[in-house]
């Protein structure tokens, strides 16, 4: 019984990329795709969001008083 390839479509351009050990940059079709996403990273295009964000009173143990 032959083992099929899973394939996934590349998040950086969208292509086909085989997703196993086969290749060294899954998900990514190619190293340059895998860059390309890390240097968006780097760069701080992609940011993930802070819940407790400066300001907000997010389980920091201070009592909030009350608005009138």
């Amino acid at each position: 019984m032959a083992t099929r390839v899973r394939r996934v479509r590349c998040p950086a351009c969208g292509g086909s990329s085989e997703y196993s050990e086969a290749n060294p940059w899954r998900p990514f079709c190619c190293e340059r795709c895998k860059n390309h996403d890390f240097g968006a990273w780097a760069s701080e295009h992609y940011r993930v969001a802070d819940p407790a964000a400066p300001g907000s009173h997010a389980d920091d143990g201070a009592e909030v008083p009350p608005q009138h």
